[in-house]
């Protein structure tokens, strides 16, 4: 009896994780679409890096107010590696990606990002996926791929280059995050983390805006709003405590739907072309997703 309830609440917890996982990649995925539109007229550096000091002075307001304890000891150093993953790496190499990547593109070379977040989660907690999870994951992810090299013509630029650095340095923080959640809770995690680098964004962010200015155009302003509110903070909220709920390798899976997510917003935003191969992909990658779902993993 005892055994049948934990496995219920067990189960319970992932499909909680894994639908607040989708909350959080719902939010994710407009982040390219947005990016690239604000490119036009704006510094990677001030885009990328600035949209976290905005959002660090809310993450600030929001910790002073429901009165957080302070991280304690070993939390420090998980924050600052969540930090180097998810507010400088990543947001600084998808901006730079995105003034040489269309956003559809970018969003696809993103889709390997579920199988380096379980390789990190297996690494920092301990995971243990399944022969057949690693098999499904190792397939989505190599359609993704496929996609991507289909469409940038047999090879991968720099752009594209930049955004799988990016990718790399998400899946640290995800992973990272994921395992601090456990202890300071979900989104203090995300929170701390911006307050931790705030005084840092500023060397790098303060000499870029006055040498580039900020942001010129409505659309561009209203981008950075976006990314730095939701894409760098809220969305955070329900991806961090997805993971540690449903456990990284499960949930991360759910990040599959993310690339034809910002493939279908890079359509309405920007006017990029969807067509019968990216649909047949996008098929593809969500079997994979549901698939991946069955397959049993050790926490």
């Amino acid at each position: 009896m005892t055994d049948s309830v934990a496995s219920t609440n067990e189960a319970l917890a992932e499909t909680k994780g894994l639908l607040l996982g989708f909350v959080g990649v719902a939010v994710f995925s407009l982040t390219l679409p947005v990016t690239r539109l604000a490119m036009a007229d704006s510094d990677p550096v001030v885009f990328g890096l600035g949209r976290s000091l905005l959002a660090g002075v809310v993450a600030a307001a929001i910790l002073l107010a429901t009165r957080q304890r302070l991280p304690q000891g070993r939390e420090w150093r998980a924050l600052a590696v969540v930090s180097a993953g998810v507010i400088f790496g990543f947001p600084l190499l998808s901006a730079w990606g995105m003034q040489r990547v269309p956003a559809a593109h970018g969003g696809v070379v993103l889709g390997i990002l579920p199988l380096a977040t379980v390789a990190a989660g297996a690494v920092l907690l301990r995971e243990r996926p399944s022969l057949g999870f690693w098999l499904v994951s190792l397939l989505g992810g190599a359609a993704v791929v496929t996609f991507s090299l289909l469409r940038g013509g047999g090879s991968l630029g720099v752009g594209h280059l930049a955004l799988l650095g990016s990718v790399a340095c998400a899946a640290v923080g995800y992973a990272e995050g994921a395992r601090l959640t456990r202890s300071l809770g979900g989104w203090q995690v995300i929170c701390w983390a911006l307050v931790l680098s705030f005084p840092l964004l500023l060397i790098p962010v303060v000499p870029a805006a006055l040498a580039h200015g900020l942001p010129g155009s409505p659309q561009s302003w209203a981008a950075f709003l976006y990314v730095a509110l939701f894409s760098q903070l809220f969305g955070f909220f329900a991806w961090n405590r997805g993971l540690a709920m449903g456990g990284v390798a499960r949930v991360s899976q759910v990040q599959l739907l993310q690339t034809f997510l910002t493939i279908a917003a890079s359509s309405l935003l920007l006017g990029e072309a969807v067509d019968a191969m990216t649909l047949g992909f996008a098929v593809f990658v969500v079997a994979s997703v549901a698939l991946g779902r069955r397959m049993p993993v050790r926490r």
